[in-house]
């Protein structure tokens, strides 16, 4: 690949890995650095930093008017910002929601969209100015308290990072994505930051563990509940990775007659209201919450959304774990601290780290506003100096004045003056000799000498400019924290909650079932139990095998003949329409028939037998198998295929050979084991099993014929040890063979 390169106009051939690994890696740290991640001192990302320095500029604070958001959005765009409008309204936007940031950056006139996911107006509609903590946020901003760079096209400056009198990474958390890396900060309360910042002044290297009893967890501007357990957020906070569970908060409302409905009037941050209530109806119509009977949104500015019960014997702690379990009622928040950190640098920092950059940078400010005040001091204080030496002169002053040629020369020699003062002295007003002036001016003197030797003092003093420090957070924690009324915790700090046991159908609403499968392996589901299927129709040359009486919420053990164990849900068989559809098509079954089908019991046992007469006895949880491969059970000999599957429901087995020999013998005499060829039931020297039963030997052997089911309860002649041939059947049994 060849290159031209900037220096100079040529080009110069360059492999094409190591140019796309250039430009990638270019790409990403401009994306990490300037796009994505915030700053760790101030919270913000570019663009937050940019839409509040154009703001000031175009001084819109508190307490003046408002301007088109337009005009903001042009000025960034024009002067800071070389993206979209789009991107950067978007992002002014966000800033302007309650419902988004814990303490709002911008305050917002119009439509700014709603907690129901709704966008704002255009911005040629909304209007726009700084807040108090905007305000916080630039303080110092003009007193060389951070650094300055060039914008994009070099015509002017903006502020690296903003002084940040205030703990806004943590209060309002941040969200980004970047090339290869993301970051994910939820909001905190800013009164209890300000109290772990003031421990952390005095005591340096306190430990997470204590940190976190002062802020116990994110505080979303949206309430509801952090459920997690405590152990758990200090492992999230210690290192700096994690989740936290929240839930909606939800209350009980009788409505008399023991009928009641269950309000809830928070939920989870950055869940859309719309959305969640668009969810809850897609499971009612799914009939998959079958305790709840209705929803409704009542909200007006507050959220109000009101679940109706199906009875009033619900459980309203049921109803609405069910509702946790499958809805945005409860969610997850990620904790990702991955932010740029002093010497813009992504990586991630535990609670203390971010606590302590926080402080780091407030003692960095808090250093270049004194030097830049103490200098404003000293050129002010060097021109009251020249002004009272004016005043203890001042008929020689007015006589040079008035004689001189060059009056600033020679008073610069009569009196040692500099040229600051003299040039002072000159330009003084003739109103501000009089006798008055000079005392308050001898009164500015005095103060700011006074304040130039406290100054001097904090520059030297390293202990009092942390006193100066905690005091700024003390004054962040009386003017934000939870003495006002949009300082206080929102979201409650509850515990884990306990193990609700849902049962089943409060999560799938049963449905009764009737499985029809064919002899060629056809099925589907009627609704009901049906007794008389007699009208059933089939393909030609198909019929009935298998009529199971089920539930929508059960699911279907299928046995084959290749020894092979499936599993079908009920809930996913086609509906009666037509023929169905081939269970082959369900479950990779190949060449394979269908042995037997059964409704899963996990606790049941179940008898497999191979047509050689060789089988054993399985648990039914040990063959269940959650892919459509199955699970190998009955291993077979060579020419042999499975024959029988039959619950293990007595005390004794019946054995049928091909040959027309029945033997008896004690179930006891099986193995229980999970896969394998088994034990051989009986002994044939031509053919092989026919048929197998299992049954209570004080009930009798019972087997259908023609004339009905017939039980034979006399077997003395019939039981043997199991591996025997057996004997022929008693008089009237079955010309077909079998035992059904």
């Amino acid at each position: 690949m060849a290159v031209k390169t900037a220096a100079a106009a040529e080009l110069r051939p360059v492999p094409l890995a190591e140019a796309l690994g250039e430009r990638y890696l270019s790409y990403a740290l401009s994306t990490i650095m300037a796009r994505s991640l915030p700053d760790v001192r101030d919270g913000l990302k570019p663009v937050h930093r940019r839409l509040l320095y154009a703001m000031y500029q175009l001084k819109l604070d508190p307490a003046s008017g408002f301007k088109k958001c337009a005009r903001v959005v042009g000025d960034v765009m024009g002067k800071y910002h070389p993206h979209g409008d789009a991107a950067i309204y978007d992002a002014m936007v966000r800033m302007a929601q309650n419902f988004s940031m814990r303490q709002m950056l911008i305050d917002g006139q119009g439509n700014f969209g709603n907690i129901d996911g709704d966008n704002a107006a255009a911005m040629r509609y909304t209007e726009a100015r700084l807040t108090d903590v905007s305000q916080a946020l630039l303080e110092g901003i003009d007193e060389d308290a951070v650094d300055f760079r060039p914008t994009y096209d070099g015509e002017g400056e903006e502020p690296v990072v903003m002084p940040a009198n205030f703990p806004n990474l943590l209060a309002n958390g941040a969200a980004g994505i970047a090339v290869g890396m993301a970051t994910s900060v939820p909001p905190h309360n800013v009164g209890e930051i300000c109290i772990a910042l003031l421990h952390l002044i005095k005591f340096p290297k306190a430990h997470i563990s204590k940190l976190v009893e002062l802020m116990p967890g994110p505080d979303f501007p949206t309430g509801g509940m952090l459920v997690e357990s405590p152990e758990a957020i200090v492992a999230a906070y210690s290192s700096g990775r994690g989740s936290f569970r929240t839930r909606a908060r939800w209350a009980v409302e009788k409505l008399g007659v023991g009928q009641y409905q269950v309000v809830v009037n928070e939920i989870p941050y950055q869940v859309q209201k719309s959305r969640l209530i668009e969810k809850i109806a897609e499971l009612l119509a799914a009939k998959k919450l079958t305790l709840l009977a209705d929803v409704r949104d009542e909200s007006t500015e507050d959220v109000r959304l009101v679940l109706e019960p199906k009875s009033r014997n619900v459980d309203p702690k049921v109803l609405m774990e069910s509702l946790f379990r499958q809805t945005e009622l409860e969610a997850r928040f990620p904790l990702n601290m991955n932010v740029l950190d002093a010497d813009n640098v992504p990586r991630v920092m535990n609670l203390r780290e971010v606590l302590q950059a926080f402080l780091d940078h407030r003692h960095v400010v808090l250093k270049r506003r004194s030097k830049f005040r103490l200098g404003n001091i000293e050129r002010r204080l060097e021109i009251l100096d020249g002004y009272l030496i004016a005043y203890l002169n001042l008929d020689a002053v007015i006589r040079i004045v008035r004689k001189e040629d060059d009056p600033k020369s020679v008073m610069m020699r009569k009196w040692k003056l500099t040229d600051m003062q003299a040039e002072a002295i000159l330009n003084m007003r003739l109103r501000a000799l009089r006798k008055l002036e000079e005392i308050e001016i001898k009164r500015e003197h005095d103060k700011l000498s006074a304040e130039r030797k406290e100054l001097n003092r904090l520059l030297k003093d390293e202990d009092r400019r942390w006193q100066a420090i905690a005091a700024e957070i003390a004054a962040i924690r009386k003017r934000f924290g939870e003495k006002t009324g949009f300082g206080r915790r929102r979201t409650e700090i509850a515990d884990a909650p306990a193990e609700v046991a849902v049962p089943v159908e409060a999560l799938i609403e049963r449905e009764p079932l009737t499985v029809v499968c064919s002899i060629k392996g056809w099925v589907r589901a009627f609704k009901g139990h049906v007794d008389d299927l007699s009208e059933v129709k089939y393909k030609e040359g198909d019929g009935p095998k298998f009529a199971i009486k089920a539930e929508s919420t059960d699911k279907l053990l299928v046995f084959a003949s290749n020894g092979r164990f499936y599993m079908v849900p009920c809930d996913g068989l086609p509906r009666a329409r037509g023929d169905g559809e081939p269970l082959k098509l369900m479950v990779d079954m190949g060449e394979a028939d269908i042995v037997q089908m059964l409704v899963h019991k996990p606790d049941r046992k179940l008898l497999v037998v191979s047509s050689d007469g060789r089988g054993f006895i399985v648990p039914e949880a040990e063959v269940v198998a959650q892919t459509r491969a199955g699970k190998q059970a009955l291993n077979l000999g060579e020419g042999a295929e499975a024959r029988v599957c039959t619950p293990v429901e007595g005390d004794t087995v019946a054995v049928l050979g091909e040959n027309r020999k029945l033997l008896c013998f004690k179930i006891a005499e099986l193995p229980e084991m999970n896969r394998g060829r088994g034990v051989i039931l009986q002994r044939y020297k031509q053919g092989g099993l026919a048929d197998v039963k299992v049954f209570s030997l004080s009930e009798g052997l019972s087997w259908r014929s023609g004339a009905g089911v017939r039980t034979e309860t006399n077997l003395r002649d019939w039981i043997g040890q199991r591996s025997q041939a057996g004997r022929l059947p008693p008089a009237g049994f079955t010309r077909a063979n079998r035992f059904t």
